[in-house]
């Protein structure tokens, strides 16, 4: 077989050792919830300034804050970053 299927079988038996509960060499990323809520406060926003100034839906930044759905993909990077830095976040926004 080619070198590209070896390493992808080599993952993924990796990965099936893994969710067994043996131990493997690799490298687990755990993603936990995140609190838009208090992210969203903590850049003293309302949910309507928040959702306009950062291109997300009203109903969307509802659905996070009470918890019926979590964002995912570029949203929830965004969210991490202005977790970590808000301000960095807004110096952006204010440039841009």
């Amino acid at each position: 077989m080619s070198e590209a299927f070896e390493s992808i079988k080599a993952g993924l038996e990796q990965a099936i050792d893994h969710a067994r509960g043996k131990v493997v060499k690799a490298r687990v990323h755990e993603v936990g919830p995140l609190d838009v809520k208090a992210i969203r406060r903590n850049v003293s926003m309302s949910q309507s300034e928040f959702a306009t100034s950062f291109g997300i839906s009203l109903g969307t930044l509802r659905h996070w804050e009470r918890g019926d759905r979590q964002p995912r993909g570029p949203a929830r990077v965004l969210l991490n970053v202005l977790a970590r830095d808000p301000q960095a976040v807004l110096n952006a926004l204010r440039e841009g």
